[in-house]
This record gives structure tokens, C-alpha cells and sequence, in this order.
């Protein structure tokens, strides 16, 4: 039986997740978006794992869910469609608080939760001649869990117009609006994202964790006392930290920091 997804992990921990339903676009099921949760979770409390990356084969990046489970799903009860529905949210949750930096590789389309998923990552990706699109409404359905992560990534205003129209939103617009953060051309993604990783690897484990972590907390949130005493906590504790000793001495001393390794500085 083929693998639904493929788990590949490099010498320097860099963790490869590649959808592989190419067959289908790469759409997504129940035991899908169960395996994906898993991975990224594992990867996530993983040590050795510096990065994830999220990939996918075939021409589609994601076509959204699979037209098999939404026929499933139909016959659901309310409450059996509440656990299907809470698993997607989880598997959003899990990309966007994962304590790893995490890259998304746009190769081709994304439909409805696929573009979730994109949103959902730290970094985007993406080929020129790749779309993003949120069918739901001509479906008569909502992009609900997507939405947290695409309002994120775009803003309220651009959100309404391409989750209202269902119209698709080119590279160009996805780049201007913020849900990706480069568009390259075919055959460039992996190139791309090992300049990425390289740089994403010149920093500290913890450092980058803690990084994520100050980001979410400072969003949206006024600039008084309260955001002024935390983020002093925050540097303060990294400071004494064991990453945060040897950066500074590292600095100091003209050399590179213990998790650089054989890296260049």
C-alpha cells in the first residue's frame, strides 16, 4: 500500500513531510489529517528535529478534502461532525504552535483547508504558476477552521473578498497580501528553502522556540506596562539560559555557537 505521507528526515534534523495522494490532488481525509497532527506533534517535542518542512506531490498542493469523507461526513450526527471538524482545527493548531520553524513548498494549486495548511506555516513557498482558493461557499459551506490562520496571514478585508467570491488569488496576491513569502519558479523550491534552513539553522533551538512564542504573545496586543514587563521577563530568562550564554560568549570570542557545529557562521 503506498504511503498516504512520507516522512524523510536529513542529516542536519531538517524533518520532510510530503503529502502523497497525487492520484486525488493530495486531498484530505480523516486518517490524513490524523497522521499529519501526529507527525508534526512528534516532530515538534523531537530534540533532534531543528525544522519541518511541508511538501506535497503530484500538481496539486492540496485540493482541500477528500469528495469520499465529505460524502462520509454528510451522514454524520452533529456531534460525530463537531469530532471530525475539531480534528482539522487541531491539526491547524499543532502547525502554528509547533515549537520548530516550519516552511510550506507551494508546488502546484490549494483548495479550501489546504490553504489552512500553508497559513498555518511559519514560511511559504510557492511556484509562479500556483493559485490559493476557498470553494466552500459555492458548496454551501464555510472555510471555519482555515480561517484563524488565513485572517492571520491576509488581514479581515482581503479575507472577505477571496472567501466571499471563492475567486482564486494568484501568487502575485498571495505574495502582496502576506500568505506566502516568495514565489520562484518550477524546480526551485527545494534550492530555495536550503538557503532557508540554512539560515533558520545558524540559530539557537531555544532561541527559536522562545522566538515563535514572543511573536504570538506581542500580536495584537497594545504596547503598555503589562507587554513591557513580559517581554523584559522574557529576554531577561533567555539571557541566563544555556543557549543565551553561549550565543553571547560565541559573539564575544569570534566563533561559532556549539549548535552551528561544522555550519557556517
Amino acid at each position: 500500500m503506498t504511503e498516504t505521507i512520507i516522512r524523510e528526515i536529513s542529516s542536519r534534523g531538517v524533518a520532510r513531510i510530503t503529502l502523497n495522494r497525487p492520484q486525488i490532488h493530495n486531498a484530505l481525509d480523516d486518517q490524513v489529517i490524523d497522521e499529519l497532527y501526529t507527525h508534526f506533534v512528534n516532530f515538534g517535542k523531537d530534540p533532534d528535529i531543528r525544522a519541518i518542512i511541508l511538501a506535497a506531490r503530484g500538481k496539486l498542493f492540496c485540493a482541500g478534502a477528500d469528495i469520499n469523507w465529505v460524502e462520509r461526513v454528510t451522514s454524520y450526527t452533529p456531534e460525530q461532525n463537531f469530532a471530525d471538524a475539531k480534528k482539522q482545527a487541531l491539526l491547524l493548531e499543532a502547525i502554528d504552535t509547533c515549537p520548530k520553524p516550519t516552511i510550506a513548498l507551494v508546488q502546484g494549486p490549494v483548495y479550501a483547508t489546504g490553504v489552512g495548511l500553508v497559513a498555518a506555516c511559519d514560511i511559504a513557498i510557492a511556484v509562479e504558476d500556483a493559485y490559493f482558493c476557498f470553494p466552500e461557499v459555492k458548496r454551501g459551506l464555510i472555510p471555519a477552521v482555515s480561517a484563524p490562520y488565513v485572517v492571520n496571514a491576509i488581514g479581515q478585508r482581503q479575507a472577505r473578498r477571496f472567501i466571499l467570491t471563492a475567486e482564486r488569488m494568484t501568487t502575485t496576491e498571495a505574495l502582496r497580501l502576506g500568505l506566502i513569502h516568495l514565489v520562484v519558479g518550477e524546480g526551485e523550491l527545494d534550492a530555495t528553502s536550503e538557503a532557508l534552513v540554512d539560515d533558520i539553522l545558524k540559530g539557537s533551538p531555544e532561541s527559536l522556540r522562545a522566538a515563535k512564542e514572543l511573536i504570538r504573545f506581542v500580536e495584537s496586543r497594545p504596547i503598555d506596562e503589562m507587554v513591557h514587563n513580559e517581554t523584559a521577563r522574557r529576554i531577561s530568562i533567555m539571557r541566563a539560559s544555556k543557549d543565551g550564554q553561549e550565543g553571547i560568549q560565541a559573539f564575544l570570542a569570534n566563533r561559532r555557537p556549539s549548535w552551528v557545529g561544522n555550519e557556517e557562521g
